[in-house]
């Protein structure tokens, strides 16, 4: 594979696949204030700039909390699903792998198939414009193990090849990893491919538990492995591959509750360590909004971290590998 030019010029223009993007946390401040004033409700941008700042993890879910309380029709779904396509375009995304709050929609006495409909229908047109969406069902671990089973129901109810996985975010302290196995057993018998949030704010364990209990093919996060050097041997072994925010676990705090200390930087994520390991990576956004990131920041923040040129290639390249339903698995 030829060099990657360290230049953001470049890494703009380089095609590119993202495995860890959840919808909700897409939506720009413009977006938010269309949304708000649907349900009659005043908010402006720089309100909605003062919610998307916040120095902890728990902040940063009550400003998750916040958002979502104004998705609450499928016409919602269908608005910031549209953006959503249109801002993976300019980056030059070819295929994503979105998460969906199937858990929070549940919550909120919505109808997932409803809202789910309504997203297939806004995302059609971008097929024909390069852009490949699959789509994962997701629960909210603090919400518990008959929580997380509706949403697999859900994900059966709407019968559709483009949901190809089924994981679980939230508080991972919350609820013990082996509660959840029977709802990862009906997610498999369903056909769906296995992810769970572990090692963001939790230790090493809460990855090894997914790895070993629920049969994890993919880590969402995952940083806490550098903690436990046979940890890092496993998923290389195994190659099972981290979904790594680095931008994300900067602005959350989560980055500093795994340095155990404050005014961590990009220099102290432990990313370059983790891929020179073995460990397969692929680069994400998280919430891209709420972050105040795009997936070309991430790349840059990755050169920044001191990766080469053939390195920034290698992740690239990465993600379209260990994505669950890109049939080419090569960029071009």
């Amino acid at each position: 594979m030829p060099d990657v030019p360290k230049t953001r010029d470049f890494l703009g223009s380089l095609p590119k696949a993202e495995l860890h993007l959840h919808l909700e946390g897409t939506i720009l401040p413009a977006t938010v204030c269309s949304l708000t004033a649907r349900h009659g409700v005043g908010v402006t941008e720089d309100d909605v700039r003062r919610r998307y700042n916040y120095t902890d993890f728990l902040g940063f879910l009550d400003a998750f909390k916040w958002v979502t309380s104004f998705l609450r029709d499928p016409a919602d779904y269908a608005l910031i699903a549209h953006d959503l396509c249109e801002q993976l375009l300019a980056q030059r995304v070819k295929y994503a792998e979105v998460t969906l709050s199937v858990g929070v929609m549940l919550l909120r006495n919505q109808k997932p198939e409803a809202n789910f409909a309504a997203i297939l229908r806004a995302a059609e047109e971008f097929e024909s414009r390069d852009l490949i969406l699959r789509w994962i069902f997701d629960a909210v671990r603090q919400f518990g193990p008959d929580a997380a089973m509706r949403v697999v129901e859900s994900a059966n109810n709407c019968a559709s090849p483009k949901i190809v996985a089924f994981g679980i975010g939230g508080d991972e302290l919350s609820i013990a990893t082996k509660d959840f196995v029977p709802v990862y057993e009906a997610a498999s018998a369903a056909g769906l491919h296995r992810l769970i949030h572990a090692g963001e704010i939790g230790g090493p364990e809460k990855i090894r538990e997914a790895v070993e209990l629920l049969h994890i093919e993919r880590v969402g996060h995952g940083i806490a492995a550098v903690h436990e050097p046979a940890l890092m041997d496993l998923l290389a072994y195994r190659r099972i591959p981290l979904e790594i925010c680095p931008i994300s676990n900067v602005r959350t705090g989560a980055l500093a509750r795994q340095s155990r200390r404050n005014g961590v930087a990009l220099s102290d994520h432990p990313l370059p360590q983790l891929f020179r390991h073995g460990i397969p990576i692929v680069l994400s956004t998280d919430d891209p909004a709420m972050f105040h990131t795009n997936l070309t920041a991430e790349y840059a923040a990755a050169q920044q971290m001191g990766l080469s040129d053939s390195e920034l290639g290698q992740l690239a390249q990465a993600s379209f590998t260990h994505a669950f339903d890109f049939k080419d698995k090569t960029f071009s």
